[in-house]
This record gives structure tokens, sequence and C-alpha cells, in this order.
């Protein structure tokens, strides 16, 4: 009986780090845009849709939406600011994941600290969803309500062209 117990409890340790070599290290990166490469954003980022990069895409449409010099300045300042904010918040977050996967990296693993580390990373990527929305709603404000609806259009050929890119039907 003691070896079966040994066995099962083994066995959970095991899966219990599979899991957080897997998924761990990619919740740290998701949030900040990066899955692994400079420049690069999960599939789930680029599926976002009303918290996707709005403001950058505006910024790097600006002669297409006919923003004026005013408009220009205030989106860079408000995408500056949310980079200021949400810089400490994300160096913050990865700390926090690099706890929850040492813990778990004990044999046995720690799993009260690997829960308590779980759900405070989780505070931390709510906050940073907040951030993310509060800036994107800012950035609206900036933009007339046709400017809003031509970036719309601008967001739904992008999303077109990389599902086509992709293999997949639009």
């Amino acid at each position: 009986m003691r070896k079966f117990q040994m066995f099962v409890f083994g066995s959970a340790v095991v899966a219990l780090t599979i899991m957080a070599t897997i998924f761990l290290p990619q919740a740290g990166n998701a949030q900040d845009g990066r899955s692994g490469a400079p420049g690069e954003r999960s599939r789930m980022q680029r599926m976002m849709g009303t918290e996707g990069p709005w403001i950058s895409i505006a910024l790097k449409h600006q002669s297409e939406l006919k923003l004026t010099p005013e408009q220009v300045a205030t989106l860079e300042k408000i995408r500056t600011q949310h980079r200021d904010q949400t810089t400490p918040i994300r160096e913050q977050l990865r700390a926090v994941e690099d706890e929850v996967a040492a813990a778990l990296q004990n044999t046995p693993a720690n799993l009260i600290q690997a829960k308590l580390g779980i759900e405070k990373a989780e505070k931390l990527r709510a906050e940073l969803r907040y951030q993310r929305v509060e800036a994107l709603e800012n950035g609206k404000s900036v933009l007339t309500p046709d400017q809003r609806e031509q970036l719309k259009n601008l967001r739904a050929t992008r999303h077109q062209g990389f599902r086509k890119q992709q293999g997949q039907p639009s």
C-alpha cells in the first residue's frame, strides 16, 4: 500500500512539474505580447479583438486614418504611459511565475506556496488587463467616430489576412 501511495504522489509531482514547465513560462510572456522571439505575439494575443493593440495600429496607419498631429501625440503619450505603468507589473509577474515554478520543482512540490503564487499571478494578470483596457478606452476617446470605424475596418482586414496566411477559411 505504501508503494502505491508513493507511486501516486510521485506521478502527481511529475504531472505538476510537466504542466508548470509547459504553461508557466508562456503565461508570464503572454501578457506582454511575446511568446519567445522579439516582436512575436501569441495566437491568443493576435485574436484578442477589442483588447488588441488598437493604439499601435492607429499610429501605424495614421495617414490612412488622417490623424492630426495632436491625436498622434496624445496616442503616443497614452501608449508610453501604459508601457511605463505596466512594466513593473510584468516584472513582478515574471518573478511570481519563477517562484511558482521553483515551488513545483521541489520534491515534494510545495503546493501551498504554488497555490499562493498562482493566485498572486492571476491578480497581476487582472491588473495588466485592466491597464490595457483603460489605455484603449483613453485611446478611443482621442479618435473621431469615423476614425474609430475606419480603424475597425483596418483591424478586420488585418485579421482576415492573418487567417488566410494561416490557411484557415475566412
